[in-house]
């Protein structure tokens, strides 16, 4: 181990992390927001809780100490990974104004970027995770900042593949693999419709940003086969007919990977142009 992995897994803010996230709900804390007037609040963990996630000047260096920490990191077991995001999502449950909620946000994503690809792969499943179970515990004044958050989130997966033009089938099933499981898992009751419709409608969305030169590397098929399998199998009406609207109706998914030339482009653009009538 080195000095400075030793260092960050005695960080108070990793410490933190894995008390925070043994101990309480995004439900808990509003119930207990509901029982205590705000001037009265207690504090929303156990003895000893020194709230980092609430400065923004602290945070940011905590942030830093869970980047070496998790920089190259191996061999973090799923526990270990659901307690480090039980408190990522507190910190972001916390954190206030719309301009530190994305960068927070922003941040947090970049973090599958340092981990080693199996690595980052669990730590996408403990988010996923994570966000099923939480979802329903978030209110209406906090719901933006988590869908940008899930967004983010989708985004820096699909760039991690997109970065490796694709290549590596395996992993790349793998993810998909976690994506039927959790927020595009077609009849499991545990995850929140709110979820799924949120990650069908920015599916293709994020995977537009991501391939956006349109090589011809993105197996198209493979990567919309969740998508394709939650429309047949939902027990819900509503996602089985947003699905085929997804489907049907978006345009970027008839040519994916025969784009327009630039000058089908102008000519589209000249036809639609029909001048000015007399």
């Amino acid at each position: 181990m080195t000095t400075s992995t030793a260092a960050s897994q005695n960080s108070p803010f990793i410490r933190q992390l894995a008390a925070n996230g043994a101990y309480i709900t995004a439900a808990r804390i509003q119930a207990r927001i509901r029982r205590n007037p705000p001037n009265k609040m207690k504090k929303l963990t156990r003895p000893g809780f020194s709230p980092s996630c609430l400065d923004k000047r602290i945070r940011d260096k905590a942030l830093d100490s869970l980047r070496r920490y998790l920089d190259g990191k191996t061999g973090l077991s799923e526990i270990e990974l659901l307690k480090l995001w039980k408190g990522l999502f507190f910190c972001m449950w916390q954190s206030d104004k719309p301009r530190t909620q994305q960068q927070l946000a922003v941040e947090l994503a970049a973090l599958v970027d340092i981990l080693p690809l199996d690595t980052a792969l669990d730590f996408l499943d403990a988010f996923w995770t994570t966000m099923a179970r939480e979802w329903v515990g978030i209110d209406r004044l906090r719901m933006d900042k988590f869908l940008f958050l899930v967004r983010q989130y989708l985004h820096s997966s699909f760039r991690l593949f997109g970065r490796q033009r694709w290549q590596n089938t395996a992993a790349l099933e793998r993810y998909l693999d976690i994506l039927r499981e959790t927020p595009l898992n077609p009849t499991d009751p545990k995850v929140p419709n709110g979820l799924r419709l949120h990650v069908l409608d920015i599916y293709i969305d994020e995977l537009d940003k991501v391939d956006e030169a349109r090589e011809g590397d993105l197996p198209l098929e493979q990567v919309l086969a969740p998508l394709r399998e939650l429309g047949e199998k939902s027990v819900t009406k509503a996602i089985r007919v947003r699905v085929k609207e997804t489907m049907e109706e978006d345009e970027r998914l008839k040519d994916w990977n025969n784009p327009k030339t630039a000058e089908e482009e102008v000519q589209d653009e000249d036809e639609e142009w029909g001048g000015i009538d007399e």
